[in-house]
């Protein structure tokens, strides 16, 4: 088994900060993206590689234990090998049968390092004995990526078309999620070594911001015009939500800036049915514009009244 250089591999030298290794990741990962190679299992293959060495150097822990190990992982491969109840395959990447060790056999090779600890330290899980001497498996690599509704899209629902290892697979977006929400795809990841468990797919969901509404939790707040004469007299307003247009009762002598609370015309209740935040509108009063000399002599009269 041939060692694997991930530094080599991302084109990076050892002391390549995380920002360099980021960029070199996603030139490749472009350049190689299965989507832009179609049938090419050459691309394929460096595509899994070009994952395989960037989830381990783009995570600090594991890269410190890379760094630790890496240079002896191949004579450590080799050692074990001479036991011959060990495939070392599985932690390069490889398809090797399932993993079988014989404790004995760890400790010549090891000393008193033990097998636990020895794997504990080089990938950061703790493995342990099974009845019959299968090792534990390890589950593949989760792969995220991210995802931008509108507001409109968060309150009514909505779904996404993404592309997963060749297969096209429909995400329902439900009423009601959160900026950041996490939806978890149970299998849809990256495959497992040896005949172990697919990770997991994580969309995040961003919303995008809205000229309208601004949302707090499963509330929105927005600003409603509301004329002079209606805020003095009262009346009423139409009024747009997200369920449609409704009309408002504007109490007389209503202030510039008093917020008005609309039961049940927030965002739907993530996962509950019937269940809806509310609606804060804003009044933002309007100063009648380009007045006749009429309507100025009448605020005159109307002045003269208020100060006498």
């Amino acid at each position: 088994m041939e060692y694997k250089d991930y530094y080599k591999i991302l084109g990076v030298e050892k002391t390549a900060t995380k920002e360099e290794m980021k960029k070199a990741y996603r030139t490749l990962a472009m350049k190689y993206h299965p989507d832009k190679n179609p049938e090419d299992r050459e691309a394929e293959r460096k595509f899994k590689e070009i994952n395989e060495a960037h989830a381990v150097l783009s995570d600090p822990e594991k890269r410190k234990k890379y760094d630790q190990f890496g240079k002896d992982w191949e004579m450590y491969e080799k050692a074990v090998a001479q036991q011959g109840d060990f495939d070392f395959s599985k932690y390069a990447g490889g398809k090797g049968r399932r993993v079988y060790w014989k404790t004995g056999d760890f400790k010549d090779v090891f000393g008193d390092v033990g097998t636990d600890d020895f794997f504990e330290m080089l990938f950061g899980e703790r493995f342990q004995a099974r009845p019959g001497g299968r090792a534990r498996e390890f589950k593949g690599p989760d792969i995220t990526a991210e995802a931008t509704i509108t507001l409109e899209e968060a309150y009514h629902g909505t779904n996404r078309l993404v592309e997963l290892g060749g297969q096209k697979i429909k995400i329902n977006i439900k009423p009601g999620i959160r900026d950041r929400q996490i939806l978890r795809i149970s299998g849809k990841g990256g495959p497992g070594v040896s005949g172990s468990k697919a990770g997991d797919f994580l969309l995040r969901v961003r919303i995008a911001e809205h000229a309208e509404y601004r949302r707090e939790g499963y509330d929105l707040y927005k600003d409603i015009p509301v004329d002079l004469y209606t805020a003095i007299l009262g009346g009423k307003v139409n009024v747009t939500t997200m369920k449609g247009t409704v009309k408002v009762d504007i109490p007389k002598e209503t202030d510039n800036g008093k917020v008005l609370k609309l039961k049940k015309l927030g965002v739907p209740v993530y996962g509950k049915k019937n269940a809806f935040g509310d609606l804060y509108v804003k009044i933002s009063l309007r100063i009648p514009k380009n007045l006749s000399e009429k309507e100025i002599d009448l605020f005159k009269r109307l002045s003269d009244i208020r100060t006498s």
